[in-house]
């Protein structure tokens, strides 16, 4: 009993942080310029309105809908989700996009793997995709780090291909590591971001391996 009375709290505090995290994304999304939102974003080929896009797509589509987009795109998930972005950042206006995230703060929409902790690092990560690549001084609460940096595991690495072989994350600003091997350091929201297979601006991490982290000036 004791178990199910945790995994209900904990369950609990997570959907709690999904919803704060949509709503303040949907804020800090109404106060960006028009060409903010057509700025390259950390993801590889998506401006900030795609992955805005992207990160509702759970919260419109049904499940029939979305198995009929992932039959279209013969299997292909990032196939998939790349065409649709792509569509709806062209269909929906900047204003809808934050409105998307706002109105559905508390939406149960979960990742195909990874339940309410997947859910919580999709809003996260994507959020960290567009306020790093813009330069905005954004911190995700520690509350929120904790629970994904808590999750790192190899099959997520993997997923998303983060390579970190070799390499020890070291925060500077939490009390949290992870892996082994020469040190890269940073912000732990920095570091969450390489977890999750990203490349950062130049600067943002210290260590010997940190370039293989860097985004080239052609990514950029």
């Amino acid at each position: 009993m004791e178990n199910v009375t945790a995994r209900q709290g904990k369950n609990a505090e997570v959907r709690a942080a999904i919803a704060a995290e949509r709503r303040e994304l949907a804020d800090l999304f109404d106060t960006l310029r028009t060409d903010q939102w057509n700025e390259q974003s950390l993801c590889t080929g998506w401006r900030v309105r795609e992955v805005a896009a992207h990160m509702s797509m759970g919260f419109r589509l049904s499940l029939p809908r979305m198995l009929g987009e992932l039959v279209k795109a013969r299997g292909n998930l990032h196939l998939m989700t790349d065409r649709l972005a792509r569509r709806d950042a062209a269909a929906h206006s900047t204003t809808a996009l934050a409105a998307f995230l706002r109105d559905n703060a508390h939406h149960p929409w979960t990742p195909p793997v990874g339940g309410l902790t997947a859910a919580l690092g999709h809003d996260v990560v994507h959020g960290l995709d567009i306020t790093v690549a813009l330069g905005l001084d954004r911190r995700v609460p520690e509350d929120r780090l904790r629970i994904l940096l808590d999750g790192i595991r190899p099959s997520g690495l993997k997923f998303f291909g983060a390579d970190l072989a070799g390499v020890q994350l070291c925060a500077d600003d939490l009390d949290w590591s992870y892996g082994s091997g020469s040190p890269v350091f940073g912000a732990a929201q920095d570091l969450l971001l390489l977890a999750y297979g990203r490349r950062l601006p130049d600067g943002r991490l210290r260590g010997e391996p940190s370039s293989r982290f860097t985004r080239s000036a052609e990514e950029a």
